[in-house]
């Protein structure tokens, strides 16, 4: 804990450790040369089955392998789109791309052709890497549509066959000078519009933010790491990836999160640390409880995208005997803010996001004036560091109006500051729901729900929620003369977008509760559904 008394809601920079000048591929090259024969990763298979694995060194000679076929392929600077599950292939792509200074823009496995079309046209990629097919999702049939219509799209790759991915490798291909400001990921994050925005994030970023995280979690060199995370989200490709190759170690890479199997890997494995939404932890100390297995090897566990809840806290420190330490963050800071340390208190765990990581300052602002706030007071939570992306990608308007002329993030988290300078979250300043972990967006949503033939207006809002933190419901008032049919609605939905967007309730509604502009009140809404004045179709 950093030994601080503010005296309003600005939590300066704390020197500690160095920001460095590294890039993703010059992580995993230093990680081979200090431990050439360590294991750097592992495979587990859909179902929780170890197989293949690399050694530093092997893996950094598949991915200069791989980064030199795409520059015979793809030019320094230019994008390509990898739309995957966790699978080895997908790291050694993220490497890969760094090493030829080739930006990789990452896509949910889950995403539907619509959303597909719009990250692969939205970010002007080149080249799409894909697999044929994931939990019923026909990946490669939406590819090949896909690259008809997108005439600016040049290649599309199957990463699960070695001629695919590794065509036109040569030996003789000499790999560019990668700097550490230097785009590495675009990471789409939707906003309040519904259209989604890239994040551009870049080396500098990603490598330190990683390192400095699993530095305050307390990793050592050379553990077992166990990482379900998806990795097109930087919980999973960032934190997961780049911190166990700055600590050289063991990477267990889950395809899928089933909660039983990540309890054998870890008793098997010896695994010593992990990370998930609360839902996934709870979800695995449920099973702990039900048929315990020897978890004794976990030091340390880290977990965001919503509040941990003090039942989760209290179960971990019974169960496991380590802490759980929630993380804040956002895609746009690659990603982590703060973070709680693992010797605090049972409040901070449970009430506080932590203190900043090094390097980055935090504080509390006033929405309407930008002044930073006296302690104790509510305002938008705002960053600045090294971590900050680079902007959107194609989209200045959206860029200015997140990072402001003092090169402050506006993260759209309502919270207060207190003299030690931990955060608390209090609400949000935009109306996004986190289901899981994972961050909806209502317009997006009912912008397709639009589009149904019997929607003339609806309202998503976030409904509290004991299992997921929060669900979404849709509010619809229906066309003239048509009768909602929650089955139609429901098909209509997972068309055109991933099923966690799917609304879990349906609601008809005859009027709006509305502000005197004539907004909708969605809290009123929500309250209402809560007092169960509203009974779903």
């Amino acid at each position: 804990m950093y030994n601080v008394d503010l005296k309003e809601s600005y939590f300066p920079a704390q020197m500690g450790s160095q920001i460095a000048a590294t890039t993703v591929g010059g992580v995993l090259r230093t990680a081979a040369a200090n431990s050439p024969n360590a294991i750097a990763l592992v495979e587990a298979d859909i179902s929780g089955d170890l197989g293949r694995e690399w050694s530093y060194t092997q893996l950094l000679s598949d991915s200069e392998n791989l980064a030199r076929a795409l520059l015979s392929r793809f030019k320094h600077g230019e994008k390509v789109v990898v739309w995957a599950p966790n699978i080895p292939e997908w790291i050694m792509l993220e490497y890969a791309t760094a090493l030829a200074g080739i930006v990789l823009v990452t896509a949910n496995p889950a995403f539907q052709p619509r959303e597909l079309e719009y990250v692969v046209a939205q970010s002007g990629a080149v080249g799409l890497f894909y697999v044929d097919e994931f939990r019923g999702n026909p990946m490669g049939k939406i590819a090949t549509v896909l690259a008809a219509k997108n005439k600016d799209l040049r290649e599309i790759a199957n990463m699960e066959k070695a001629s695919e991915l590794f065509k036109g490798s040569n030996t003789q291909i000499e790999l560019p000078d990668v700097q550490p400001d230097d785009p590495a990921q675009i990471q789409y994050t939707s906003g309040t519009t519904g259209f989604p925005k890239g994040a551009i994030l870049h080396h500098r970023g990603l490598t330190n933010n990683a390192r400095l995280c699993y530095e305050r979690i307390g990793a050592k060199k050379g553990q077992t790491f166990l990482s379900y995370m998806p990795l097109f989200h930087t919980t999973g490709c960032a934190l997961a990836v780049l911190g166990a190759c700055q600590n050289e170690a063991r990477l267990i890479l889950a395809k899928l999160f089933d909660p039983g199997r990540m309890l054998d890997i870890i008793e098997s494995e010896k695994a010593s640390y992990m990370s998930g939404v609360p839902t996934m932890l709870l979800a695995m100390l449920q099973v702990q409880a039900a048929q315990p297995r020897d978890l004794s090897h976990i030091e340390g566990i880290g977990s965001g995208g919503s509040m941990v809840s003090p039942e989760l806290v209290r179960m971990a420190r019974d169960m496991l005997k380590c802490p759980v330490q929630p993380i804040y963050g956002q895609t746009e800071t690659s990603p982590v803010l703060t973070q709680v340390w693992s010797d605090d208190s049972f409040e901070d765990m449970c009430g506080t996001i932590g203190q900043a990581l090094p390097q980055t300052e935090m504080s509390i602002r006033d929405p309407k004036t930008n002044k930073v706030l006296p302690i104790g007071e509510q305002g938008e939570i705002c960053a600045r560091g090294y971590c900050v992306m680079t902007g959107y990608n194609n989209n200045p308007a959206a860029t200015a109006a997140t990072i402001d002329a003092d090169n402050w993030l506006h993260t759209g988290d309502l919270g207060t500051m207190d003299s030690r300078g931990y955060i608390r979250i209090t609400g949000r300043v935009k109306e996004m729901i986190i289901r899981g972990g994972e961050n909806m967006f209502p317009a997006e949503i009912e912008n397709v729900m639009l589009e149904h033939k019997d929607v003339a207006d609806i309202a998503i809002v976030g409904i509290p929620d004991e299992k997921w933190g929060e669900i979404l419901a849709a509010f619809i008032r229906p066309t003239p003369g048509a009768t909602l049919d929650k089955h139609t609605l429901v098909a209509h939905c997972r068309a055109h977008l991933a099923a966690p967007k799917t609304p879990a309730h349906w609601i008809e509604i005859d009027e709006w509760p509305l502000t005197g502009s004539g907004k909708i009140q969605r809290f009123v809404l929500r309250d209402q559904f809560v007092a169960g004045e509203f009974v779903p179709i």
